[in-house]
């Protein structure tokens, strides 16, 4: 049976994810979030020694199991240094362009819960003051965080409990246009996350039952490369459901149902491709094949985890990917249709 997917609850809830700070290995708030909908919705919750979620949806059959992957982990900083002159140098969590956060606001997320507020700066931030503004380079050394408290050197640093090793979140400030676009810091990957959540909801609203045992593999480690190194026994088919990139040499648009047939870890499954081909022309589905050879995946990490599975990669459409992203609530639906019609049969 074809579900109904809730549109608005997928973005309702896009929209709880993009507002909680969740960098890389700093994602014990977001998993809180992702338990308490998964209860609210009656669905199997644990989750693993790394802290990545495990959901999961029997299927009429127990005779195959598919995991649909997607991370919930974003981009991030630490702090690297707290600076003479009271400000703090920071390293990047994730791989982005220094220029990409210049000016951006920021969260300090100390160790014992407080969060203070800055903003990420070059250290010759004024054309008023230095001749090279325009020029200085965009790297770790040359930013520097401005905190939102009055402190003048290190020591008034100290005493607010900020330490090396404090995570740094970026603001997301999602906005959901008129047109149906959402743009946001961070779609990469939890529109993703909001699209499986829509299966989930729709299993509870309608009744809907995969053909197959799902697990949904919701990881908190994607960025910086072993979100699913490992993962439970007895899969035998995994989709890491992830932003698909829009750029040259690139058929991919924000619109668009990405399907990748290879990465940089090497061409996906050719079947799994195929058959994800077919039911998005079956289903009229706007849809792209891409290949992106600067990119990897959940699926990427447990291939070469050493895990015996067969495995493929779809997402929505994302522009300007590990920047300031956007993508079309239509992207996000259409990848929770076609992942539905695929664990259907």
């Amino acid at each position: 049976m074809a579900i109904t997917i809730n549109e608005q609850y997928i973005l309702d809830f896009l929209k709880v994810l993009l507002d909680t700070p969740s960098p890389s290995g700093f994602t014990h708030d977001i998993m809180k979030k992702i338990k308490a909908e998964a209860d609210q919705l009656g669905i199997s919750f644990s989750q693993n020694e790394k802290g990545g979620a495990i959901l999961s949806l029997k299927g009429k059959s127990s005779s195959r199991k598919i995991a649909l992957s997607a991370h919930v982990d974003t981009l991030g900083a630490m702090v690297r240094a707290i600076t003479p002159h009271g400000t703090l140098s920071l390293t990047s969590v994730g791989g982005f362009m220094m220029n990409s956060i210049e000016n951006e606001y920021c969260q300090i997320h100390t160790r014992d819960g407080r969060v203070y507020t800055g903003t990420i700066l070059s250290k010759h931030p004024s054309v008023h003051v230095y001749t090279d503004a325009r020029e200085y380079k965009r790297d770790e050394e040359n930013l520097e965080i401005r905190i939102d408290e009055l402190v003048h050197n290190k020591e008034d640093v100290i005493s607010l409990g900020i330490s090396v090793g404090d995570y740094i979140s970026f603001e997301a400030r999602p906005v959901f246009t008129s047109s149906g676009y959402v743009k946001s810091r961070h779609l990469d990957d939890k529109a993703s996350v909001a699209a499986l959540f829509g299966l989930l909801e729709a299993s509870k609203r309608e009744g809907w039952v995969p053909q197959h045992d799902l697990l949904f593999l919701i990881s908190n480690y994607e960025e910086v490369g072993h979100g699913t190194a490992w993962i439970p026994e007895g899969i035998h088919e995994m989709i890491a459901v992830d932003m698909g990139a829009i750029g040259d040499n690139l058929s991919c648009k924000e619109t668009d149902v990405s399907i990748c047939a290879k990465d940089s870890g090497g061409p996906y499954d050719y079947e799994m491709t195929s058959k994800l081909i077919e039911l998005a022309k079956q289903l009229e589905i706007p849809y792209v094949v891409d290949i992106y050879p600067r990119y990897s995946s959940d699926a990427t990490a447990a291939l070469h985890g050493g895990h015996n599975i067969r495995a493929a990669l779809i997402g929505p459409g994302v522009h300007a990917s590990h920047a300031m992203e956007r993508t079309h609530k239509e992207a996000i639906f259409n990848t929770t249709k076609l992942l539905a019609a695929y664990v259907e049969g």
